[in-house]
């Protein structure tokens, strides 16, 4: 089996060769058709995370294992299964779940794993995707694709579960008033085209990069607004006729996080999904006077996945910019999702 392995936080990725892994008990092996690059897999390659206040959290501290194949967006074929497996079978075409949890505490018994204190997420603790095969520790977390492209659903298994658990912490307000969504990356880019699949009633994104404004136009935005420019935030509120009452930022940087919060009228809701780091930059007594809310989301349930899945099947799901590229591209594709070269998603193909 061929891997790309982080082999030291920071440096480019490492060809490795092992053995073809044999599965035992519910185990899964699938063959990777296709593994997106997210920008967390960047956090993962760097080792580290900005909290602002000159703090970081060091991936080394928090039990991340060096070597590392990355790749928590996977699709393939299962090539192999585990005398235990009875609901998958050679030949079937899946999109792998990556957020595996310990399976035993409360927060996993209730079908919320992403969200387990004792992660076994596949591509942050355990080997990913960057491989021509990975093991799957449970045939549960291999969804049928049933005749969807790998390639185009990959991205589903985080940027897609992502944007989907964020949207549907507004409830039925998506019908009712225009959504905020601050970032066009692959995120925000999944968003607009989740958002337009559910019948919502359309967004307002925000992006300093020209190219991913055009994106979002492409696949339904109702306006686009640069959000460097000095009077972004004016513009928000002519776009929208006024505060608004729902926004997600997919970037999470102390300037987005503001403008969100600013851009929203009084019980309006902020949902903050991105990771690029720093610190909150809103005055404390404002959440109270503006009774505002501000959530965090992180990527989806099981669950989750599954209606997106279904979602894809029975609607038109505008399809994000995808650029396929073979898997000794991997560090390349870091870099470049780095240097913010990448419009919507790198998809490595072994």
């Amino acid at each position: 089996m061929k891997s790309y392995q982080v082999i030291d936080f920071g440096r480019p990725l490492r060809e490795t060769f092992s053995p073809d892994p044999a599965p035992s008990g519910c185990e899964v092996v699938v063959a990777v058709e296709a593994s997106g690059v997210c920008h967390s897999d960047l956090h993962i390659w760097e080792g580290s995370y900005d909290l602002g206040h000159g703090k970081k959290l060091m991936l080394k501290d928090r039990g991340i294992p060096l070597p590392l194949t990355l790749g928590h967006e996977t699709a393939g074929r299962i090539v192999r299964v585990g005398a235990q497996v009875t609901d998958r079978k050679v030949g079937d075409s899946v999109l792998v779940y990556p957020w595996i949890g310990c399976g035993q505490c409360r927060i996993c018994r209730e079908g919320l794993e992403n969200l387990c204190m004792k992660p076994r997420s596949l591509g942050v603790y355990c080997d990913g995707g960057y491989a021509d095969e990975i093991v799957v520790p449970h045939s549960r977390y291999c969804l049928p694709l049933d005749g969807l492209d790998p390639i185009k659903t990959a991205p589903y298994a985080c940027s897609g579960v992502t944007a989907y658990s964020a949207l549907k912490k507004f409830g039925d307000a998506l019908k009712h008033e225009p959504l905020l969504v601050i970032g066009a990356g692959g995120l925000g880019l999944m968003c607009v085209a989740i958002l337009r699949a559910m019948g919502g009633k359309g967004s307002v994104v925000v992006d300093i990069d020209a190219s991913r404004r055009r994106a979002a136009l492409e696949l339904g935005a109702t306006a686009v607004i640069d959000g460097a420019a000095p009077d972004a935030l004016k513009q928000v509120f002519a776009a929208l006729d006024g505060p608004c009452w729902s926004a997600i930022d997919f970037v999470g940087a102390p300037q987005t996080a503001a403008l969100g919060f600013d851009a929203l009228a009084k019980g309006g809701k902020l949902v903050m999904v991105g990771l690029f780091g720093g610190a909150a930059p809103w005055s404390l007594p404002l959440v109270p006077m503006k009774a505002a809310s501000i959530l965090g989301s992180y990527t989806g349930s099981l669950a989750e996945l599954g209606e997106l899945l279904e979602l894809a099947r029975a609607a038109v799901l505008p399809s994000v910019p995808i650029e396929a590229r073979a898997l000794d591209q991997a560090t390349q594709a870091l870099e470049d999702l780095k240097a913010g070269r990448v419009v919507g998603r790198v998809v490595l193909t072994p």
